[in-house]
């Protein structure tokens, strides 16, 4: 029988087959250690090319990487560092900031904004969400509105929970970690230092922090609460 895997080990929530860019996470221990890897990786690898269609209507910047078979619609904008795999789909309104690595067969939707994140294969981001310093499993899902929060209101350290063991990130901007196969429902918010664990759920409009195992679900607390025959005025 194998060994259980480290706590947070970025093997035991992402499978590095689902991405081009695995050599990111080389040595680390710690699945949140890859964030500060991005810039310097782009500055080291980044050759800006736009292989893709690219409408006359979006705004791409110079360090900007658009393999083929992409389609960037009107309204766009890809400021960069950003390197976008092939056959993903930029609709109008995202806003793709400084260093986004985006994996193939992907979906950046309206409205949605990217900063220093890492997208493996098949994810879908399409409508209203926020996604800065976080990495996203292949074939994760964001519902409309949910939103990867990454900054602690008093801005200190982003620390991660596991039952009573407290790791520190070293980190003042991490947002969450999405394992393979999760899913967010709409207007969830995920807390700075969450992380889902393969094929676990979030369901719609929940609050989450910290880690949610392999497989679970969180729900929410309370279901509101009818009164027939009410007045508007009650």
């Amino acid at each position: 029988m194998p060994a259980p895997l480290p706590p947070f080990s970025p093997e035991s929530l992402l499978d590095f087959s689902g991405t081009a860019h695995s050599s990111l996470f080389q040595g680390l221990s710690r699945v949140w250690e890859v964030l500060p890897r991005i810039a310097r990786y782009l500055d080291e690898r980044l050759e800006p090319a736009l292989l893709g269609e690219v409408s006359p209507l979006a705004t791409i910047g110079p360090r900007v990487r658009i393999e083929k078979g992409c389609i960037v619609e009107a309204g766009a904008v890809l400021l960069g560092p950003a390197w976008i795999g092939e056959n993903c789909t930029i609709r109008p309104g995202a806003f793709v900031r400084q260093n986004v690595i985006v994996g193939c067969r992907s979906v950046l939707g309206n409205s949605c904004e990217f900063k220093n994140a890492l997208l493996f294969n098949d994810v879908q981001v399409p409508h209203f969400n926020y996604v800065g310093d976080s990495i996203l499993g292949a074939h994760t899902h964001l519902g409309a509105g949910a939103i990867l929060s990454n900054l602690r209101l008093r801005g200190d350290e982003v620390q991660v929970r596991l039952g009573r063991t407290v790791f520190p990130t070293g980190l003042r901007k991490f947002g969450a970690i999405l394992g393979d196969h999760s899913q967010v429902g709409c207007n969830a918010v995920l807390n700075p230092g969450s992380i889902l664990g393969r094929g676990s759920l979030v369901y719609p409009g929940v609050v989450w922090s910290g880690y949610l195992p392999e497989g679970a679900i969180a729900k929410a607390a309370s279901r509101p609460v009818v009164v027939e025959g009410g007045s508007a005025d009650r």
